[in-house]
């Protein structure tokens, strides 16, 4: 019997490099790279896909190699980041299994006021917020200090150091420009405090990795200690040198205990699948707030994640195999329908 084949997708980048964004994009040929690689090592058959805009590409490979699964880094095009979910909903209407989560989750995680709403709804503890989709900007309802963000952008896109406002006139102008730039915004309340990552995996069953912490300069005049674009993505910068992360972050075995569960029954209310990332606050009381749910997070060798799985003591060559065998064990209830293309297509 042959080896099964695998096919990585991944999102061709399409930002040039002097683009403000460019970093979170190209990062993803090394995680295709390196996970070729170990499956090769692991004997499954490889194939690779770069997908751009068009998505006839991906289901002429769908129909004519027929894959029996794809190992899912797709994160969306650069210019609209909701194909990350419409990949998804692709392979479950082709019925070929792929490895993280399904659309439903990615597309209520893209959302960032609607995943704060279904968090609430759980009873699990999240900032106050207000959302804003046109000008004028509103009256602020929440207290001060505040940040606002891109509400469907991920990676930290969208985040400097002018993003926390401390009065409307601060808050007109940073809304303003993200509107222009990015679309719907996100306004919460600005928790201070420790930033915490809690990695979560689900093979087979859901358990937490050892919480990480984003180690900051403290709180002073002209600058919030907050995770920027910078930060977590341009080595060299001010930010991204003061900022770092810390595996197994300094918790009591209860405060890792109380995240952890948190951040399971966040996973479990979004429909997350496989792996997923919960970022918190948690202010010197010790009250935690969940900032993200992020199902498929970033797994580059040299991401957070993958620090996390080798404190655990899983190697991440083993967590990329298990990840794809666990996947195939979906086939049986997948529903192949690849004989003709949708007419959208």
């Amino acid at each position: 019997m042959s080896s099964p084949t695998v096919l990585i997708l991944y999102n061709e980048p399409l930002l040039p490099p002097d683009h403000p964004d460019s970093a979170a994009e190209h990062t993803i040929l090394d995680s295709v790279d390196a996970i070729t690689g170990y499956l090769q090592d692991a004997g499954y058959r490889i194939r690779r896909l770069g997908l751009e805009p068009n998505p006839a590409p991906l289901w002429t490979e769908l129909r004519r190699n027929r894959p029996q699964v794809v190992f899912n880094l797709f994160e969306g095009c650069a210019d609209h980041a909701e194909t990350e979910s419409y990949v998804a909903g692709l392979l479950q209407w082709a019925g070929i299994p792929f490895t993280g989560s399904p659309y439903q989750a990615l597309n209520i995680a893209r959302a960032k006021d609607l995943t704060k709403q279904v968090l609430r709804g759980a009873g699990l503890p999240t900032a106050d917020f207000m959302s804003i989709e046109e000008l004028p900007v509103p009256p602020c309802s929440l207290e001060w200090p505040v940040i606002a963000k891109p509400a469907k952008e991920d990676a930290s896109v969208g985040l400097d150091q002018d993003s926390v406002c401390t009065t409307q006139e601060q808050l007109d102008q940073r809304v303003r420009y993200l509107l222009e730039a990015y679309g719907p915004v996100l306004v919460e309340e600005y928790i201070r405090g420790r930033e915490i990552n809690v990695a979560l995996i689900e093979l087979p069953e859901l358990e937490y990795l050892p919480p990480a912490e984003i180690v900051f300069p403290e709180e002073t005049p002209g600058y919030w200690p907050i995770l920027t674009y910078d930060g977590k993505w341009r080595p060299g910068t001010p930010e991204f040198d003061n900022t770092p992360p810390k595996c197994p972050a300094d918790l009591t075995p209860a405060t890792a205990r109380k995240l952890g569960t948190i951040a399971m029954k966040a996973y479990r209310m979004l429909g997350c699948r496989d792996y997923a990332r919960v970022d918190l606050r948690m202010r010197p009381n010790g009250r935690p707030y969940i900032l993200e749910v992020n199902p498929n997070p970033d797994i580059s060798e040299e991401a957070g994640f993958p620090r996390c799985l080798g404190v655990a003591g899983i190697a991440y060559k083993d967590f990329i195999v298990r990840l794809v065998e666990q996947a195939l064990t979906r086939r049986d209830q997948a529903k192949p329908s690849l004989r003709r293309a949708p007419s959208a297509v």
